[in-house]
């Protein structure tokens, strides 16, 4: 299936989840991350159990320290 990550297309398994998502593209770095579908943020509990659908905008924001 086709979505929208952060601007840029990408193709992920069919029935995807977001944590599922997280899994592949941010493996070791899952804390201080947002996540938004469709300009909705996913609370993280619900991560495990909320599906992707094809062409769904997804945007991950990490936290970053700094000033």
């Amino acid at each position: 299936m086709d979505i929208i990550l952060n601007q840029e297309s990408k193709t992920f398994p069919d029935n995807c989840t977001v944590q599922q998502l997280m899994d592949i593209v941010l493996p070791d770095k899952q804390k201080g991350v947002a996540v938004a579908i469709n300009q909705a943020v996913i609370p993280r509990p619900n991560w495990g159990t909320h599906t992707l659908h094809p062409n769904d905008n997804v945007l991950l924001i990490k936290a970053t320290q700094g000033g």
